[in-house]
Parts: structure tokens; sequence; C-alpha cells
């Protein structure tokens, strides 16, 4: 009796092996991943900020938390007129970086042409650390947040917000990343994801549930964070989805076959989407250009066709030769590793980056491409670059 128990006993814990082994290949195959041993920084709200808002036409107040759970929270809260300097705080690790707010607000243009190397990621999900960590790694910035990248483009093709802990300083980083870039003759691209237009709409149901307290102790809803009175919504509403790059064309979904059936451009498809960053998406019953850019299934910043359709080679090219690109560069779908696709006709460079808050299983690292003297490279975590 006792030998059957345990044969029986055997065979259970043979099948969870199995079944384990299995569950992992799986996650692996699906380029997911298990997180655990959360970091307690991450409801460290002390110095959290600033969040900048127009009072009128000619005042913003920039506002800073104060406190801490047990004592309870407060706002430090300043006025100003066209320009003010401000810094972020990052708890994790007890840093601080500087920038200027500047009320100053231009669309980007869309389309460069200067030959210079350009390094592209996305999908940072408000990973501050992360994406610091990365630039410094590849010599875009040094230890000290210094553009170091010369004339070179620095590329993010979308979704750097939701997800995290560190949205609001993700965005300042970008921010000052511009500025610095810009005193040298460099560039930052900031291309709007999905999941930018969704917090421009409203729509946090992917945010932490941390800038639902944030908004609580400014007295703001949360959609008031990337509303019509927000600095940072304003200047996210002006980037582009679409930019074009020394022939390379960078959006965070991609690019529609059909869209080549219309007779539009990079600036045109730009404004439109545009003009509808804060307006929620819902079918109508005209079809035209403008609902088919802002569709969650054809728009440029939500098409997944490269990975989910059966497209031909013919069908990515005619994507392409609309706007005589060489290739394009997306995010948006996951990859295990930066790729070539599709005759390198198409990068898919959304990779699971490593998370600031917690660990994952498996360990994941960011990586980025390079573009350099027509060649392209994955750059990892490290510094190092692999030809692909």
């Amino acid at each position: 009796m006792k030998k059957r128990v345990l044969r029986y006993l055997k065979h259970i814990f043979a099948t969870l092996i199995v079944l384990l082994a299995i569950g992992a290949s799986i996650l692996i195959y699906e380029n997911g991943s298990v997180h655990y041993a959360d970091n307690i920084e991450k409801m460290n709200w002390h110095n959290e900020g600033p969040y900048v808002f127009y009072e009128n036409d000619s005042v913003l107040s920039l506002n800073y938390i104060k406190g801490n759970k047990t004592d309870g929270f407060s706002v430090d809260r300043k006025e100003f007129n066209q320009k003010i300097d401000a810094e972020s705080y990052f708890n994790l690790d007890k840093t601080v970086f500087s920038f200027t707010v500047n009320t100053d607000i231009k669309i980007p243009k869309a389309i460069y042409n200067d030959d210079e190397k350009i390094i592209a990621i996305s999908d940072i999900e408000s990973g501050y650390k992360t994406f610091r960590d990365f630039l410094i790694a590849n010599n875009v910035i040094d230890k000290h947040l210094n553009w170091i990248f010369g004339k070179g483009h620095l590329v993010l093709v979308g979704d750097f917000v939701d997800r995290g802990f560190s949205t609001t300083q993700v965005l300042w980083f970008i921010y000052k990343l511009e500025q610095y870039a810009k005193k040298v003759g460099g560039n930052v691209h900031f291309i709007l994801g999905n999941h930018e237009i969704k917090n421009l709409q409203g729509n946090y149901k992917s945010a932490s549930e941390k800038y639902l307290y944030i908004a609580s102790i400014l007295q703001k809803q949360q959609f008031e964070f990337y509303g019509s009175n927000s600095f940072i919504g304003k200047w996210m509403a002006s980037k582009n989805t679409l930019e074009l790059i020394n022939g390379h064309l960078f959006v965070h979904g991609g690019i529609h076959p059909d869209l080549a059936n219309y007779k539009t451009n990079i600036n045109e498809i730009n404004s439109i989407v545009r003009a509808n960053y804060n307006l929620a998406a819902y079918p109508k019953k005209e079809k035209n250009l403008e609902q088919f850019l802002i569709s969650t299934r054809t728009g440029p910043s939500w098409y997944r066709g490269y990975f989910k359709d059966d497209l031909t080679q013919e069908e990515i090219e005619k994507g392409l030769n609309l706007f005589n690109a060489k290739a394009v560069i997306v995010g948006h779908t996951i990859q295990g590793k930066v790729k070539k696709l599709y005759q390198g006709k198409v990068f898919a460079i959304d990779v699971k980056h490593a998370n600031d808050y917690h660990k994952n299983w498996p360990n994941k690292e960011s990586e980025g491409l390079l573009i350099e003297n027509d060649s392209y490279y994955r750059v990892l975590n490290n510094g190092e670059k692999k030809e692909l």
C-alpha cells in the first residue's frame, strides 16, 4: 500500500514538473516573464514631481509632493510665467536631475537628412533607471547626464509611459534630453505610441495606481495630468506619430499597406493624428483617411500587421514606398530581441526591459537599434553592439 502511494505521488510530482516546464517554455516563447521582489521605494513619493499646470494664459504652477504615508502628504507650489528652473527626483537611488521649464513649445519637424548616427529604443514603460542606464552605457549621455552623442539622433519610438512608477521622471528626462541635445546640434525624437495617446485621451487604466493618489494629493483628477491645462500634456501633444530620419521611417506600430491607397504625406499624417490626440477613437460610418489613421487597428501607433498578419514582401514595400523609405523601425509588439525582418525592410525593437522596482524571471535586459554608415546593430544594456 505504501509503495503504491509513493508511486502515485512520484507520478503526480513528475506530472507537475512537466507542466511547469511546458509553462516556462510557453512563457519564454511568448517573451513573457514573472515578476517578484518588489522594492518598497515604489511607494516613496517625497519630492515627486514636478507637476506643472496652467493657472491661466500667462501663469503656471509648479508642484512637488512632500511627505510620506505615515505623516501625511502636502504640496509645495510655486508660480511662474515663462521659464523656471526645476528638478526631478528619483527616490530609488536618491538621484536628481535639473532642467528649465520653458513655455515655448513648438511642433517638431518630421523629416531629417544629415547622415548622423541614430539610436532608437522603444517601450520603456515608465522605467527611468533602465532608460537612463541604457543611454549611459551606449554613450548617448555621460554619468552626469550630459549629452555626448554630438549631432546624433536619439529616437524614442513610443510607449514610454504606463505600467511603472516613474512616468513623471521619464517624461521630464526626455524633456531635459531635448534641451541638452539641441544645444550641440543633436536631436531627441519623441514619437508617440498608443499608450501616450491613451493618456492624452484620459485613458489611464494601464497607469500605476500611484498616479491616482498623486492626483488626489494635488486635488486633481487623473486625466488632468495630460489635459489642456497640463504643461507636460501640451508638450506631449505637440509630438509626431511618424518621422523620416535619414531615409528611415520611425513609427510605434507600423504602416498598414492600404495607407498607400491614400494620397498623403508625413506632415499631413502627423497633422491629422495630432488633431485627434485628445479624442478617443470609435468606429464611424464614413471611411476616410482620418478614420484610417486614428483607428486602433490600422492607425500608425496601433497597427500590428508586421507580426499578426500574413503580409507579403510586396505589401511591406508598398507602405514604405509611399514615403520613399529604406526601412521602417517599430515598437509596440514585443520581441525576444531586436530583429531585422522582411529582408531588412522592418526592424522590430520592442523588447522586455528590466523593471526599476522589481525583478523578472527570466531576467530581462534593454536593447535598442543603432544605425551607422548604412549598417544596423543591436545595442545592448552594457554598451555592446552586434551587427544585424
